[in-house]
C-alpha cells in the first residue's frame, strides 16, 4: 500500500470514528452498555481516544514532497497569524466552557451546556470550525501530506457544522432558527438583520 493511501485511509477512518462516537445515538448506546456511571467520563474518553487516533493518522506518510514554502518574512507572518487563530480558538472554547469541551468538568454534560450567542458566537455560528479552516490554510509549509489533510478536513469540518446545525435545531428549536437568521453560518458578514 502506498504511503498516500495509508494516510488517506487513516484520515478517513479518524473522520468516521470521530463523527460516529460524537453522534447522540452512538453515545446513548455506549452509555446503555457501559452504565450511567460512565456518562461523566464519556467526553473525556472520547477526546483522549480522538487524540490517540489523530496521532496515529499523523504518524503516517512522514516523508512527503514540499510543494510550497512561504519565503522569509511571509513565513513568520503566517506563523504569527496561526498563533492569533489559536488564541481566538482558546477564547471561543473558554466562552463555551473549556472543561465541558475537554470533558474534565464532570459536573456538566452535553445537555447542560448553555445556548451562547455572544462573543465569538455573535460573529459566526461555528467559530471553531472557521478558525480550524483558516489555521490550515495559513500553514507556511505546504507538503503533499498537508494538502491532502486540508482537502479532506475542510469538507469534514463543513459537514460537521451542518450536522451540528441539525442538532442545535432539534435542541433549541425556534430560538436557534432566530439565531440562524441573525448570525452567519461560517463566513462573517457586515450586514445584520
Amino acid at each position: 500500500m502506498s504511503d498516500f493511501l495509508d494516510f488517506l485511509i487513516r484520515l478517513c477512518l479518524f473522520c468516521g470514528l470521530h463523527s460516529l462516537l460524537a453522534a447522540p445515538r452512538t453515545k446513548a448506546r455506549i452509555l446503555e452498555k457501559a452504565g450511567s456511571s460512565f456518562q461523566p467520563f464519556y467526553r473525556l474518553t472520547y477526546n483522549l481516544f480522538s487524540l490517540i487516533l489523530f496521532g496515529w493518522v499523523m504518524l503516517a506518510w512522514q516523508s512527503t514532497r514540499v510543494l510550497f514554502v512561504a519565503p522569509g518574512l511571509w513565513s513568520l507572518l503566517l506563523h504569527g497569524m496561526q498563533a492569533v487563530i489559536l488564541i481566538a480558538a482558546f477564547i471561543c472554547l473558554k466562552q463555551t466552557g473549556m472543561g465541558a469541551f475537554l470533558g474534565t468538568d464532570r459536573s456538566q454534560n452535553d445537555n447542560d451546556l448553555p445556548f451562547i450567542t455572544t462573543g465569538c458566537y455573535s460573529v459566526v455560528r461555528h467559530p471553531l470550525y472557521l478558525l480550524g479552516i483558516i489555521f490550515m490554510l495559513l500553514n507556511p509549509v505546504i507538503t503533499t501530506r498537508w494538502l491532502t489533510f486540508t482537502l479532506v478536513t475542510v469538507p469534514y469540518l463543513l459537514f460537521g457544522a451542518y450536522i451540528e446545525e441539525r442538532r442545535m435545531l432539534n435542541r433549541w428549536g425556534d430560538r436557534y432558527r432566530q439565531y440562524q437568521n441573525q448570525v452567519p453560518f461560517l463566513l462573517p458578514s457586515r450586514q445584520r438583520d
